[in-house]
C-alpha cells in the first residue's frame, strides 16, 4: 500500500494484547496506540513494537479516540480497540469502501467465534441501543469499536462525549450530516489473556456504557 493509514487504538491496561494486535497489523497501517492512564507499562509494550504513543490522561473511550484522531496524520483512519477481540487483518476490509467512495464510514458488525466471546449482558444493552438507533434511522445493527472514515470529515462532525457515548454520538451525527454508512461482518474473539473489557467485563462496565448512551440520545439530534 503506497498511501499509510492510521490505526487509533485506544488503550488502559492492554499490554497483555498489545504484541499480537500490533504485529498482527497489515503492511502500511501505522499504529498510534493512546495510553489512557494504564498502569501495566502499555506503553512501553507499544513502543517496543513500533507503535507511535500519545498519552492521554483523562480516562475515557471518547477523549482517547479523539486524541488519537488529533494525533494522526493520514487522511484514512481506523479506529481499533486494543485488546485483542478485532484481528487487524480485517481492516483493508473495512477500508475499501471509503477509500473507493464507496462509503464515508465503514463499521463492522460483530460475529462472535465463540460463545463467550460477547457476554451476554454485552451483547442486549448493545442490541436495543441498536434498535433505538434504527428508529432514528441509522441502519446499523451494532455499535462495534472497529469503523473507518476520513481524519478530517471525523473531526469536522464535532463529536463531545469523551466516555462510552462516543461511537454513538459519532454515528448520529455521521448519519445527520448524510453520510453513507456500510455495516460489515467482522470477527469477534475473546479478549487476549490478562486483560478485561471495561464494558462487557461486568454488567456494572455495561450499564454504565448504556447510561451513556441514553444521555446521548436524549441530548443529540439526528435523523428520525
Amino acid at each position: 500500500m503506497s498511501t499509510p493509514i492510521d490505526v487509533v487504538l485506544p488503550c488502559l491496561d492492554e499490554a497483555a494484547a498489545l504484541p499480537g494486535v500490533l504485529t498482527a497489523l497489515p503492511p502500511g497501517y501505522r499504529a498510534i496506540v493512546v495510553d489512557n492512564g494504564s498502569r501495566d507499562g502499555s506503553a512501553e509494550v507499544a513502543a517496543r513494537h513500533g507503535a507511535r504513543v500519545v498519552p492521554e490522561p483523562r480516562r475515557g473511550y471518547g477523549a482517547a479516540v479523539h486524541t488519537g484522531l488529533v494525533a494522526a496524520e493520514a487522511d484514512l483512519v481506523c479506529v481499533l480497540d486494543a485488546d485483542g477481540s478485532f484481528d487487524p487483518a480485517e481492516l483493508p476490509a473495512l477500508v475499501a469502501p471509503v477509500a473507493g467512495g464507496a462509503a464515508d464510514l465503514t463499521v463492522g458488525r460483530r460475529r462472535p467465534v465463540s460463545a463467550g466471546a460477547w457476554p451476554w449482558h454485552a451483547r442486549a444493552g448493545t442490541a436495543l441501543v441498536a434498535a433505538l438507533l434504527r428508529h432514528r434511522g441509522v441502519p446499523l445493527r451494532d455499535l462495534s469499536p472497529i469503523r473507518v472514515a476520513r481524519r478530517e470529515a471525523l473531526l469536522a462532525l464535532g463529536v463531545t462525549d469523551r466516555a462510552f457515548g462516543y461511537p454513538l454520538e459519532l454515528l448520529i451525527r455521521a448519519a445527520a450530516a448524510g453520510w453513507r454508512i456500510q455495516e460489515l461482518d467482522v470477527s469477534y474473539a475473546p479478549r487476549a489473556a490478562g486483560t478485561r473489557s471495561k464494558v462487557s467485563g461486568s454488567v456494572r462496565g455495561t450499564l454504565r456504557a448504556t447510561r451513556d448512551f441514553a444521555g446521548v440520545l436524549r441530548n443529540v439530534g439526528g435523523p428520525r
